[in-house]
């Protein structure tokens, strides 16, 4: 919402792109919260907290964690058939690599404290990327 009120106030209705963009951006945002909740299950089940992440169990938290990763590179190949500039975003992939690697194969603890920062690397990426990818595809 933060993303599409930006746009509202400064260039008026949001566009497909615009939405897109916020969404990818969301879904990251995102994932960084799942990977901090997901290195917190055992001590929040423990004391009776019922987040999501100990609602949905470690492997469901875990696949939400790769789902919330991977999809706003499959929105960028969709915002790039409308305007190619917008698959420069595709460049951020392979930094998604290893934290999708390492939750998927059981991280914990330590090993998951990277993954937040491997991941909060890859959402400044993917942003920065796409940014570039919105402000090229004005000009082409």
């Amino acid at each position: 919402m933060g993303v599409l009120g930006t746009v509202l106030t400064q260039s008026g209705p949001p566009g497909a792109l615009a939405v897109v963009t916020a969404i990818g951006v969301g879904m990251l945002t995102t994932a960084v919260l799942v990977a901090n909740n997901l290195r917190d299950i055992p001590t929040d089940a423990a004391v009776g907290k019922r987040t999501l992440a100990v609602r949905m169990g470690d492997r469901d938290t875990r696949r939400l964690y790769a789902a919330l990763v991977l999809l706003p590179f499959v929105l960028s190949v969709g915002a790039g058939l409308r305007s190619w500039p917008m698959l420069v975003a595709l460049l951020a992939l392979p930094f998604a690599v290893l934290p999708i690697r390492d939750v998927l194969g059981g991280a914990e603890g330590a090993k998951l404290i990277r993954v937040l920062a491997q991941t909060g690397v890859l959402l400044l990426g993917w942003s920065l990327l796409t940014a570039i990818g919105l402000a090229t595809g004005r000009f082409v």
